[in-house]
């Protein structure tokens, strides 16, 4: 029989020892990954965009009646042909002044609104901002009738001026809130320390903040030119005289409804093309920076 003092002197059963842990598949690194994983899709790709600007090109330099893949023997005829007979000569000229003008209206204007934002407080800027959010939701079309009225009432009608206009209100919404944002990042006591070595607002934000904005007005500034350059709409409703018109109007004028000379078209592309993409060539590092740095608030 066993007694009450038999069983508490008992040992407690031992518990249970625990599972051994599932070994976990190690991830491979990046280094281990083979590496035609990586350039097979990224090759894929690049032959996939590449072949429309091939395409362009060969249109572009191979002789008219020609069906090579090969641009050989090449030509300059159809370049000819769009400077000269088409008068893209004129097209591009006016295309440099429409994108430099709005390049330097808004850069400007966007500076002063964008300093405003990020260092004074009023009652309405919440609103304000929020305003500029709103208005990247307008497509421009809806502006076409009341713009024109306006520049009709103004006799600015055929005349690059309203399309210079219409071109930096479209921009300055996103262009203010880029500026603002990248003046947040530059500490507030930078300005207050050159005022109390004498300067003035002015003077301090033109020694001390707007050499830190470079990136941003890069930023700024390329995005407004290049979408002047290749905007259509404008310079379509806008401008009747064909010697005011900008290239993507030009290049519409290649396009008819009985035919399309597909030679003068491709030229007149690459035309367009070449000056955004040396552009974009020379100022990649300062647009990539200007854009994260004024996507954030600091």
């Amino acid at each position: 029989m066993i007694t009450k003092e038999a069983t508490a002197a008992a040992p407690a059963p031992a518990p249970a020892a625990p599972a051994p842990p599932r070994p976990h598949r190690k991830r491979p690194a990046w280094d281990e990954v083979p590496r035609w994983q990586i350039y097979l899709p990224l090759g894929i790709y690049l032959v996939f965009t590449m072949i429309p600007f091939y395409w362009i090109l060969l249109f572009a330099v191979r002789p008219a009646g020609s069906t090579s893949l090969v641009p050989w023997p090449m030509t300059t005829e159809h370049f000819e042909k769009v400077w000269t007979d088409r008068g893209f000569g004129t097209y591009f000229q006016n295309s440099v002044y429409v994108g430099l003008a709005t390049l330097v209206m808004t850069t400007l204007v966007a500076l002063a609104g964008g300093y405003a934002l990020a260092r004074f407080d009023f009652k309405i800027k919440r609103v304000f901002m929020l305003a500029l959010l709103c208005s990247q939701f307008v497509p421009g079309a809806l502006l076409l009738v009341p713009l024109f009225e306006i520049f009709a009432g103004l006799q600015m009608i055929n005349s690059l001026g309203s399309v210079i206009i219409a071109e930096t209100v479209f921009q300055l919404p996103l262009s203010i809130i880029l500026i603002s944002n990248f003046i947040k990042n530059v500490p507030y006591s930078l300005e207050e320390a050159a005022w109390v070595d004498g300067c003035g607002r002015f003077r301090a934000f033109r020694i001390v903040v707007l050499p830190l904005l470079r990136p941003g007005l890069i930023a700024v500034g390329s995005f407004a030119f290049v979408h002047s350059w290749n905007h259509f709409l404008f310079a379509l409703m806008f401008l009747n005289n064909q010697h005011k018109q900008t290239i993507p109007v030009g290049l519409n004028s290649l396009m008819s409804a009985d035919s399309v000379d597909l030679g003068a078209l491709a030229a007149g592309g690459i035309v367009a093309a070449v000056p955004v993409v040396i552009v974009f060539a020379f100022i990649q590092k300062w647009l990539i920076t200007g854009f994260s740095a004024g996507a954030v608030k600091g």
